[in-house]
């Protein structure tokens, strides 16, 4: 195999949290990967296996660009742990402590926040109906599906559930059922949320186009913001997940999401 050789495709398999990625850069190359190609790699059985895949590109006004694919070969918006683990990786090989990132949610900023840890900035979270989007208008704070969760877009949509135990929830069951909700026209992650005090939360998730994952930056986010505006929480919360624990701070300028990331090994799939 020579570097240039077409038939082999670098990549990166990161997490954080346990939230799995494939990371391939197609920086200063042509386009390789697409829905085909990210449904085989998603195989945990015949390819490498991820939560989401993660595309590096070119960017003319921001340090890179990234694509998100599902592991069903569907597109995100948004992957805040994906960004995170990005974020760090791109600070560490370039020396710096920050980077401007363009995806299709939009332009975020990530900051090394010291202690291993990294920090993204997601943007401000979507409250309106059609922003999120919903089928139709609606109050977003409290939707009429049983339970009354809280809808709120991170580019991406979101339904969260507070419940008395987010462990004692079937979350295979109720995340499927919730995705497909004829309210939620483009799907929706699904949180379920206890709120264990003022600024703590603990939180399982069902990704959209994935399933049960172990952790979600962008359903940590969503989350934080729905506790607040429901006055659950302040805004400034801590977030245990499956897989971990994220920190949460919907500030003036964006909800700011840190925590640690893991870089576990590159390969080469055979194209």
């Amino acid at each position: 195999m020579t570097a240039n050789d077409s038939s082999f495709l670098p990549f990166m398999k990161m997490h954080g949290l346990g939230n799995d990625f494939v990371v391939i850069d197609e920086r200063g190359q042509s386009p390789r990967v697409d829905q085909a190609l990210a449904v085989a790699i998603a195989d945990r059985h015949r390819g490498v296996g991820f939560d989401q895949l993660a595309v590096l590109s070119d960017a003319s006004d921001a340090d890179v660009h990234l694509t998100f694919w599902n592991s069903d070969g569907s597109l995100s918006a948004a992957c805040g742990n994906a960004t995170r683990c990005i974020a760090r990786h791109l600070m560490d090989a370039q020396g710096k402590d920050s980077l401007v990132i363009t995806t299709d949610r939009g332009i975020l900023h990530a900051v090394d926040a010291g202690d291993g840890l990294t920090s993204v900035n997601m943007g401000q979270p979507q409250l309106a109906w059609d922003e999120i989007p919903l089928a139709e208008p609606m109050d977003t704070l409290l939707l009429p599906i049983p339970g009354e969760p809280t809808a709120t877009g991170m580019g991406n949509p979101h339904c969260t559930f507070f419940v008395d135990d987010a462990d004692a929830i079937d979350l295979a069951a109720m995340g499927a059922k919730f995705e497909h909700h004829p309210l939620y026209p483009q799907r929706t992650n699904v949180q379920f949320v206890s709120v264990i005090g003022p600024d703590h939360l603990r939180m399982r998730v069902w990704e959209r186009g994935v399933g049960i994952t172990l952790a979600s930056g962008s359903s940590s986010c969503a989350t934080a913001v729905a506790a607040a505006r429901r006055g659950l929480t302040g805004r400034a919360v801590r977030i245990d997940l499956d897989g971990g624990t994220l920190q949460v701070d919907w500030r003036d300028d964006g909800v700011w999401m840190t925590g640690g990331t893991a870089h576990v090994f590159d390969g080469v799939w055979r194209m």
